[in-house]
C-alpha cells in the first residue's frame, strides 16, 4: 500500500509504493493496474495485499529483489501470457531487457482485502509460451491459465468480425492486448468483440 513504511534489514527506512502505475478498473471485485517500465526502469518496492493476475501485454526480461536480501527472481514474460500469483514480501520490479515491458495487474479483492485474512492460494500459476493447458473453447478463446480459481484465455476477432462469446455466469475482467487498451467489468454470461483486436478473457473461476 502506498505510504505504508516498512525497514529493510539494515535498518534502512522504506516507503513502499503502489502495486501499480495507474489504477484502470477498481470495484468490488477487482482492482485492475497499469504496469509498464522502459528498458532499465524500476517498479519501486511494494508490497501485494491481494492475490494476483498478471496479463501480459509486452514481455521483456525482468528482475524481481526482495527487500529481505533474498535471492532475485528472473523473469521473462511474453506478450498474451499470464501469471497468477499469491502474496509476496516486499520486492521491486526492473525492465532488464532491451525491450518495453506492460501489463495489466488484476487485485483479486475477494481472495484478499474483503476476507478477514487473506487467502492462501498456494504456488499459484504460470503460463508457458507455446504451451495450452487445454483445447480452444467453441467460440475461439485459446486457454492461457485454467487454475482452479482463475481462467485466462486470449481471443483474436478479425476486422469485419463480431465474435460473440459464450461466457459463464461468473465476472469476467475483459483487457484489450493492446498499449493503451480498455479494460472492462463483465458481469457474466454472453458477450460479443467486435474486431479487429486482440483480448484477455479472465474469468474470476472462483
Amino acid at each position: 500500500m502506498k505510504g505504508q513504511v516498512v525497514h529493510s534489514p539494515a535498518g534502512e527506512r522504506i516507503v513502499l509504493d503502489d502495486v501499480g502505475q495507474t489504477v484502470l478498473l477498481d470495484n468490488e471485485l477487482v482492482r485492475v493496474w497499469d504496469v509498464a517500465l522502459p528498458p532499465g526502469q524500476t517498479h519501486p518496492w511494494h508490497l501485494h495485499h491481494n492475490p494476483y493476475v498478471v496479463l501480459s501485454i509486452s514481455g521483456s526480461e525482468a528482475r524481481m529483489d526482495w527487500l529481505d536480501g533474498s535471492e532475485p527472481r528472473l523473469l521473462n514474460e511474453y506478450r498474451g501470457g499470464s501469471v497468477y500469483r499469491p502474496l509476496s514480501p516486499v520486492h521491486r520490479l526492473t525492465n532488464i531487457g532491451s525491450r518495453f515491458y506492460q501489463n495489466r495487474l488484476v487485485e483479486l479483492k475477494d481472495l484478499g482485502e474483503n476476507r478477514p485474512e487473506p487467502l492462501d492460494i498456494g504456488p499459484g500459476d504460470r503460463s508457458v509460451e507455446g504451451q495450452r493447458p487445454g483445447p480452444a473453447t467453441g467460440d475461439g478463446r485459446l486457454p492461457v491459465i485454467l487454475h482452479p480459481h482463475v481462467s485466462v484465455w486470449t481471443v483474436e476477432v478479425g476486422g469485419d468480425e463480431a465474435r460473440k462469446l459464450d461466457l459463464s455466469a461468473r465476472p469476467h475482467v475483459i483487457a484489450e492486448l493492446a498499449r493503451n487498451g480498455a479494460v472492462a467489468h463483465h458481469p457474466g454470461g454472453p458477450l460479443t468483440l467486435t474486431g479487429p483486436g486482440e483480448w484477455f478473457v479472465l474469468e474470476l473461476t472462483y
